[in-house]
């Protein structure tokens, strides 16, 4: 059976704005104000505003009026939904399903997990102590169902409360009906008919109910009892591939931070192992006492479990975290999941690896710390334009061509751009240089072969934009010395016109 926990702050955006300006912070009563259709409305009240009379949604001039010493500030709602997304990754010590319910709360997936708190009651005592302790104060109220909780949370009697496993119907008998989360025009023409209790509602036949408030209040309805099932947008959603250690007391020091982590590894990579996968990704993330949460990324060209590999290339990233005073509990998710099986490489008994798993640690390390761009192999792609016959890929994946054309040689070194050549002498129209200067230096042709004529791929772009000019007389040569280039000639050769000389690229 599933159990969800609504918390629900009322003051979430006064909270949040006296967090964010605490030297500012000013006396009661307060108020938030934003502009809505060009008119100043008040966006958020303290407590002190609304036992004035005052309510979010009250036009600025007439809450002044009412109250002439309330204090208002301008309101943050990018800030404060920041602050809600930050809240809902610092929930995931209590579960890893947690779900924003904008602007001011959120769900908590809590089945299976609160055995670990001892209990219901102690997890949700444990959950608003912690966030009473940084000045955010939550009602909470855990059901069967999302609409149950936050009907509990926002309208129920009490900052905690837990309703039985199949026993919301009764806490829900006596909620107004603003608590089935209608509409502000369906809830006020309920009340205007008299229906001021969901008793009073359930009770009534549904199709006259949904005729006359609509279908979205039985499904509403269906939904607080059990009867209809209502999907959260997770966070993070739930993950298969996911392991969380949590600490008696918060941890600080480097050396720490490494055994946790080999250990979480340990724990997640014990059950990839069971099931016969492996994972290119990992995600681990350190969370401080203080709510704030420190993720790291590492890869492996190869999907892999071993925890010790892992915990090496997390090693040189653990300097970058700030444990503040302290963190007590750290998260472990494996992404790009994929079955592995043990792979022979050889018929004798010999325990010699793959040539791919040799450098595979390698080549982990060098991305982990370059960056994932950083490291790469180049690939052959069906073009015959130079420029476009290669791309990048995983040093290790494999090869899914078969490579360039043996009879057309391309150099091992090609040029990002190809660089101008001086003082050629040729014979025209179509025998290769005999001389050339480049960087400064003359060099004396001896070997030549070519040419090889390449031409623009006229398909991949507009008619209009074809033209000789982009014709390529290429030539290999060789010089005096034994060094082997790629040159060509621009356009096609023309009577009177200067042939335009290039060096593509030099052959190892």
């Amino acid at each position: 059976m599933a159990r969800i926990l609504c918390a629900w702050s009322p003051n979430w955006a006064i909270a949040n704005w006296r967090r964010r300006n605490p030297s500012d912070s000013p006396p009661e009563p307060f108020g938030l104000i934003e502009t809505v259709n060009g008119a100043r409305r008040l966006a958020a009240v303290d407590k002190a505003a609304r036992a004035a009379g005052l309510r979010a949604g009250q036009k600025a001039t007439d809450a002044m009026a009412l109250v002439p010493g309330l204090v208002t500030a301008e309101a943050e709602p990018e800030a404060d939904a920041a602050a809600l997304t930050a809240l809902v990754d610092w929930a995931v010590r209590y579960s890893p399903a947690v779900a924003p319910d904008a602007p001011d709360g959120l769900f908590l997936d809590i089945a299976g997990v609160s055995h670990l708190w001892g209990g219901e009651a102690q997890l949700v005592a444990d959950f608003r102590a912690r966030l009473a302790a940084n000045g955010l104060h939550f009602r909470c109220a855990v059901a069967d169902t999302p609409g149950a909780a936050w009907a509990l949370a926002h309208h129920g009697k009490g900052a905690e409360i837990i309703a039985p496993p199949n026993g919301q119907a009764d806490l829900l008998a006596y909620l107004p009906p603003a608590a089935l989360r209608l509409e502000p025009q369906a809830t006020a023409q309920m009340e205007r008919l008299g229906l001021r209790l969901l008793f009073q509602i359930i009770g009534l036949p549904r199709a006259p109910l949904a005729r006359r408030f609509g279908k979205q209040t039985l499904i509403r309805l269906d939904q607080a009892m059990g009867r209809a099932d209502e999907a959260l947008t997770f966070r993070r959603p739930p993950h298969p591939w996911f392991a969380r250690l949590a600490f008696f007391e918060p941890i600080s020091a480097l050396e720490d931070l490494q055994r946790v982590s080999f250990d979480v590894a340990a724990k997640l990579c014990a059950r990839l192992e069971r099931e016969g996968h492996g994972a290119k990704r990992f995600v681990i993330a350190f969370h401080r006492v203080d709510g704030k949460a420190f993720p790291l990324t590492i890869g492996l060209s190869l999907a892999g479990r071993d925890p010790v590999r892992i915990a090496k290339l997390l090693a040189p990233k653990l300097e970058t975290i700030d444990p503040g005073f302290g963190i007590d509990v750290v998260t472990l998710e494996a992404e790009a999941v994929e079955p592995v099986s043990g792979r022979q490489v050889r018929l004798d008994t010999s325990t010699e690896a793959a040539v791919e798993d040799g450098l595979a640690p390698l080549v982990d390390r060098l991305t982990n710390r370059l960056g994932e761009g950083r490291v790469w192999k180049a690939v052959p792609v069906a073009s015959h334009v130079p420029e476009q016959s290669s791309r990048h890929a995983a040093p290790l994946k494999p090869a899914t061509s078969g490579g360039w054309n043996p009879e057309a040689p391309r150099p091992l070194r090609l040029f990002r751009q190809p660089e101008p050549l001086e003082n050629v002498m040729a014979l025209t129209p179509d025998d290769p240089p005999r001389q050339f200067q480049w960087r400064k230096r003359v060099h004396r042709v001896l070997q030549a072969e070519g040419p090889e004529r390449i031409g623009a791929e006229w398909w991949r772009a507009d008619i209009d934009t074809i033209s000789v000019s982009h014709v390529r007389d290429y030539y290999r040569v060789e010089d005096q010395e034994g060094a082997r280039f790629w040159v060509f000639r621009e356009g096609l050769y023309s009577a009177g016109a200067e042939a335009r000389w290039w060096l593509h690229g030099v052959f190892g």
